[in-house]
């Protein structure tokens, strides 16, 4: 940290004082500071690579890559170039730039199970589009949700209902992650009317320890999914391009009918998109789907460097070496200090959690400690690695989570 605690309160401090009298609760959302512990702050002004600079001055090693977006490093060079040249041209327009024939051309490409590509803003857009062109092309209602899962903040998937109504989600039907009985008992309650089941590459519930796929739950949804005529929907918003150069499934041979995209895809500039095979197309093509910003060029742009960079520089490969190192270290640290920790998930998006914590205070503290030494990452939902992380990165943060560990055992014990 670059500057004292009172210099660093300073100017996010009268920030969140203005922003509260013109937002309301200051602010909304995943980004929402006023949850975390007071050490965090609200709001940031610059980053480059691997690092982030708070509203102070104060530089931090970003362990969370914008909450997923920022895959290739903040402001990367080759993505920087293609969006200020499609902006030098133009944005939004009264039809899309050539650029969306290209984008759908290369997303085509590159994902095994897409035969077309419709695009839009943001991960919600895309999961909600996809459940919209599962029951266009099925003629049916039901749509298979696991526990838990995080979808997006429509009303028929948001985590918190305030403001919706229980008609919004009257079609949901819940199993549980991993476990196939349960989608079969979830099945035989919706007899003939299921649309749809939709899943993500793993568990990554929000608060919770992360959990691999079992590849025989995946084959089983695609088994189900064609005996029910049904389609299987792949949320790929939060994985997508962080687990391989193509659909997070790919890897164990399971191909879902629609998948949803957002978050990296286009290293931080706004934008989502829903793939699809031929079985829906038909089901896409009678969709009224739209938006103002849904076609503006300069994020499809962005999107297109980012893919191919992506592939170019091996992100994928140098991401899990990065997050190897940490989770290594991790470890390590855990352990010299006898703290009791769980490391959960893929390396490139790694869950952190301690033993005896149900209410997260072990956490909040190690998490506080951390950001307050120079690492970003947060006390219950998962970081994520970008491919700009070094091994120099990686023992920076160390550093800082060195503290954090410290800082448990020193009020929690061993």
């Amino acid at each position: 940290m670059t500057e004292s605690i009172e210099q660093a309160q300073s100017t996010d401090a009268a920030l969140r004082s203005r922003a509260k009298a013109v937002i309301p609760g200051g602010m909304y959302g995943h980004q929402n500071a006023r949850h975390l512990p007071a050490e965090f702050p609200q709001f940031f002004v610059r980053g480059e690579g691997s690092r982030i600079w708070d509203a102070d001055g104060n530089e931090y090693v970003d362990l969370m890559c914008s909450y997923g977006p920022i895959v290739l490093g903040h402001r990367h060079p080759r993505v920087e170039a293609a969006a200020a040249a499609q902006l030098a041209r133009a944005d939004c327009q009264n039809g899309p730039a050539p650029c969306i024939v290209e984008l759908a051309e290369l997303l085509v490409e590159r994902v095994e199970h897409a035969d077309w590509a419709l695009f839009a803003k943001n991960g919600t857009d895309a999961t909600t589009t996809c459940v919209m062109a599962a029951r266009a092309g099925t003629g049916r209602n039901k749509v298979l949700v696991a526990e838990g899962a995080y979808h997006g903040a429509a009303p028929w998937c948001t985590p918190r209902p305030n403001g919706t109504t229980p008609e919004d989600r009257a079609h949901l039907v819940h199993y549980t992650y991993n476990d196939l009985p349960s989608v079969e008992a979830a099945i035989d309650a919706v007899g003939d009317d299921l649309a749809a089941i939709v899943v993500s590459p793993f568990k990554h519930d929000a608060g919770s320890d992360q959990e691999l796929v079992d590849v025989e739950f995946a084959r089983g949804l695609r088994r189900i999914c064609d005996e029910q005529d049904a389609a299987l929907i792949l949320d790929d918003v939060r994985c997508g391009w962080r687990l391989a150069h193509g659909g997070s499934w790919e890897p164990i041979g399971v191909d879902p009918d629609l998948s949803a995209w957002s978050k990296a895809m286009a290293n931080g500039y706004p934008i989502s998109a829903v793939l699809g095979n031929d079985r829906f197309r038909t089901g896409a093509n009678r969709l009224f789907v739209t938006g103002s910003f849904w076609f503006a060029a300069v994020a499809m742009a962005a999107a297109i460097e980012t893919i191919r960079t992506h592939r170019d520089e091996e992100a994928v490969d140098r991401m899990e070496r990065a997050g190897r190192l940490l989770r290594q270290g991790l470890d390590s640290q855990a352990a010299s200090h006898g703290v009791g920790i769980r490391q959960t998930g893929p390396v490139q998006m790694p869950e952190l959690s301690f033993e005896d914590d149900a209410g997260f205070d072990k956490a909040r503290l190690f998490s506080a400690t951390t950001v307050r030494h120079g690492a970003y990452v947060h006390p219950w939902h998962n970081w994520f690695l970008s491919a700009a992380h070094s091994e120099r990165d990686i023992d920076r943060a160390l550093q800082a989570t060195e503290a954090g560990f410290a800082a448990v055992r020193k009020t929690f014990g061993d």
